[in-house]
């Protein structure tokens, strides 16, 4: 009796791309449900990051599942009354933290198509390798809506010029990049062997 021929690397890649986008959809759904409670390491992670890295900004940080407030230092005048206040700012920590749908549509649909064991363990492992890319993601946008909030004046928010442009870069990359390409870099970290025996040679014989 002769094995069973392995299935060519094409169509399964092909059923992996469709997988994962349904995937994506259906757990990205579900994760505007249970984010609250998902992300909430997030916001703890971040309040700690908030408190050691800029002291000098921070009274105090408050959090609740799907939100973070942080009451600041910093005082900037209303433009409509003349009058100082400090500045408050706002999150949603579940905004900055949806590579996680992302990773587990990636981790799912590979199972689905090569059956690979390991999937729980993978998924915990990719959920507590994401917490820091999603911490410097909602970092970032807090900062940047601190700088935007001081008119990014430097003196306004006790720092130098230099530091202000780290705090627009940093935005960039961690509001507009690293969301999307954490999730994806995670899984090729956790699922080389799926990548190597089945995106490589169906990408290597697509027509």
């Amino acid at each position: 009796m002769t094995a069973a021929a392995p299935p060519r690397p094409g169509p399964v890649l092909l059923r992996f791309a469709l997988i994962a986008a349904a995937a994506i959809v259906v757990l990205t759904l579900a994760w505007s449900k249970a984010s609250p409670w998902l992300s909430y390491p997030v916001a703890a992670l971040s309040h700690v990051v908030l408190e050691q890295g800029a002291p000098m900004w921070v009274r105090s940080v408050h959090k609740a599942p799907g939100s973070i407030e942080v009451d600041t230092a910093v005082s900037v005048r209303d433009p409509q009354s003349g009058r100082l206040g400090d500045v408050v700012l706002e999150a949603d920590p579940g905004r900055y933290a949806y590579g996680l749908p992302i990773f587990l549509a990636l981790l799912l649909a590979a199972w689905l198509t090569h059956r690979t064991p390991g999937r729980l363990g993978r998924a915990l492992l990719g959920y507590l390798l994401l917490l820091p890319a999603q911490v410097f993601s909602l970092v970032m946008y807090l900062w940047m809506q601190l700088a935007g909030a001081a008119q990014y004046q430097a003196r306004l928010l006790f720092i130098d010029p230099w530091q202000l442009e780290l705090i627009v870069y940093g935005y960039q990359l961690g509001v507009l990049v690293l969301p999307t390409l954490a999730p994806v870099l995670v899984w090729l970290l956790l699922d080389q062997r799926f990548f190597k025996d089945v995106i490589i040679p169906g990408w290597k014989r697509r027509p």
